[in-house]
């Protein structure tokens, strides 16, 4: 299972409901990206959310 490495957010599940109130499983993945990330000084490839790289809490290299 793949999750942030970072806050650990990773894929839920649930159903799709139709009008007729058929259900079907489903799921939401998070929207998670590859990056090169400063971590304890060296450079690290890590999957984070794109909400932790938003927020600031991944140092991105350039």
């Amino acid at each position: 299972m793949r999750a942030c490495e970072i806050c650990g957010k990773h894929t839920s599940v649930g159903h799709n409901v139709s009008h007729a109130n058929n259900r079907t499983k489903r799921r939401w993945l998070p929207n998670l990206q590859r990056v090169h990330a400063v971590v304890g000084g060296g450079v690290k490839r890590m999957v984070v959310c794109t909400r932790c790289i938003r927020s600031g809490r991944v140092k991105k290299t350039a």
